[in-house]
């Protein structure tokens, strides 16, 4: 079984179709290479067809009318994007382009809904799978919106000891501290003054791309009701 293959059958929409259904969507896909800071597609372009990510990261960001950037998602291996403008046949909502070198799987728009036409236990788990997405969303906007940058920063913190239990108390920032602002909806400067300020006060102790988390509870009383990692 190819990368390719693998990397189909690990995602949720296709991880519980049959090795003969994984080759059927495979033999629709084509591979893209995409340079570091590439842009993989802008937002109002026709949804042709949506990606997976073989390697690498990738992002999934808006631009404000003044040029800012506010990254939406942080995408890595085995996840899918752009996958809503294809259902819908529309434009894609969002720009999208890669962090780093990376290597994706491209799923035209017209083969794949040929194919979910005649198999509906894809299409349903393709349902599945977008139902989600609001939610997220919705819990990125109450972030953005609701809660201040400190505790948006102590929110993701906490979240990256979840993905990273194998590291204990100490997490490895997956993206550049430029890009986390981005995601976090302010600027590098912003970031690095409260980096600092929660240093100061004994929460954290940051040492390039490694953060030791030195008080969780405190830092879950930043983040706000429901951050425990508990």
């Amino acid at each position: 079984m190819n990368d390719g293959l693998k990397i189909l059958g690990a995602i949720e929409p296709f991880s519980e179709l049959s090795t003969d259904q994984l080759r059927q969507v495979h033999a629709i896909t084509s591979v893209v290479d995409c340079k570091r800071g590439a842009s993989i597609f802008l937002e109002g372009d026709d949804g042709a067809g949506f990606y997976v990510v073989m390697s690498s990261r990738v992002k999934v960001f808006k631009l404000s009318i003044e040029g800012r950037e506010q990254i939406l998602h942080i995408l890595g291996p085995g996840e899918p994007f752009g996958e809503v403008a294809v259902f819908a046949g529309t434009s894609f909502p969002a720009n999208a382009a890669c962090i780093e070198t990376s290597r994706l799987l491209f799923l035209p728009r017209a083969a794949f809904v040929d194919m979910i036409s005649n198999n509906p236990s894809l299409a349903m788990k393709m349902l599945a799978v977008l139902s989600m997405r609001p939610r997220q969303f919705a819990g990125q906007v109450e972030n953005l919106s609701l809660k201040e940058v400190p505790s948006r920063l102590a929110s993701y913190l906490l979240v990256l000891m979840k993905e990273q239990p194998q590291e204990a108390d100490m997490v490895t920032l997956p993206i550049s501290k430029g890009q986390l602002a981005g995601l976090l909806g302010t600027i590098p400067e912003t970031l690095s003054r409260i980096l600092s300020r929660m240093s100061r006060a004994g929460l954290i102790k940051v040492s390039g791309a490694t953060i030791h988390i030195t008080d969780i509870k405190g830092l879950e009383t930043v983040a706000g009701p429901g951050a425990s990692i508990e």
